[in-house]
């Protein structure tokens, strides 16, 4: 069984959606594998991104808290093959479907019950339908971002992808009637694809936001300078402004994963400025020059 999903953000079950991505944004920021070195930070941060995405969905954690763990299992039209079964048994009067406890204490469905009662069980009530089914499909960030076609093999078969552009870690891909195969004339499942994202060397993301550092000399955070920042998408220019320091945020609005139901996320790149590891002698004496004249004490700053 899979861990809870609200255990796993440190949430209650009654949370609403706002205290789900304050949760989610405040263990982001801690487990990304890009700040926390940890080995069991990935694994980590893998867990919450999928328990975001299911309980910041209304429909798909109202199936959560009704199926629990096997939440994805269940068929979407499964209220009216319980309808269409209890009309074949004469209103009720036959096999009932059983649950069993669920990861949210709602019940769990028993599969072996729903599927061999319902729908056969050896009283040959028809076509079965096919069972969905679920596989990881693994992207780097540039590949989520851009989207594209994307040839995948599982199982011996071949699966032509269609990868929307921003699609994020955790949303499900789905290729309709490419699941299980039905029995007789019913219709196959579908095949759904759980999108990863692989951690990236230089880009975070949180949410459709991406955070990237923007290394400058102490030249440019004084007096100011236009400089070159990377975006998954290539590169863009932005303003530093004269007097910044580590840590300042420029944004970039719209550069973030591209949203094709709303507004574009935006690209943060985040000051850090650097000084020579290993100065020149010049470098080394315009340094000593400038300890000398200056009264600036970063210390006593506020």
């Amino acid at each position: 069984m899979a861990r809870d999903y609200y255990e796993a953000l440190g949430v209650p079950r009654s949370a609403d959606t706002d205290e789900i991505q304050q949760a989610y944004r405040r263990l982001a920021r801690k487990y990304h594998p890009d700040i926390n070195k940890d080995p069991t930070a990935e694994d980590k941060f893998k867990e919450i991104n999928e328990a975001y995405h299911v309980l910041s969905d209304p429909d798909t954690r109202k199936r959560y808290d009704r199926f629990g763990d096997d939440f994805r299992r269940v068929p979407e039209d499964y209220d009216e093959r319980v309808r269409a079964s209890a009309g074949r048994y004469g209103g009720g009067g036959g096999r009932r479907v059983h649950f069993r406890h669920g990861v949210g204490g709602e019940g769990g469905v028993d599969f072996e019950d729903l599927f061999g009662q319902m729908f056969g069980g050896g009283g040959g009530y028809g076509p079965i339908p096919g069972a969905d089914q679920e596989a990881e499909l693994e992207l780097t960030l540039e590949e989520a971002y851009r989207g594209g076609k994307r040839t995948l093999r599982l199982d011996g078969r071949q699966y032509d992808v269609d990868i929307p552009a921003g699609v994020l870690d955790g949303q499900r891909i789905r290729l309709a009637g490419q699941g299980g195969r039905g029995n007789g004339d019913a219709p196959p499942g579908d095949l759904y694809l759980v999108v990863r994202i692989k951690p990236h060397s230089r880009f975070r993301v949180q949410g459709r936001d991406i955070y990237v550092d923007l290394p400058v000399s102490p030249w440019e955070a004084v007096l100011g300078s236009t400089v070159v920042v990377p975006i998954p998408g290539g590169e863009a220019k932005v303003k530093v402004a004269p007097g910044s320091s580590t840590g300042r945020k420029l944004r970039l609005r719209g550069e973030g994963m591209p949203n094709p139901r709303g507004p574009d996320g935006n690209l943060y790149a985040e000051i850090k400025v650097m000084v020579p590891s290993k100065p020149t002698a010049r470098e080394r004496e315009l340094f000593e020059q400038l300890a000398t004249e200056s009264n600036f004490d970063p210390r006593k700053e506020t």
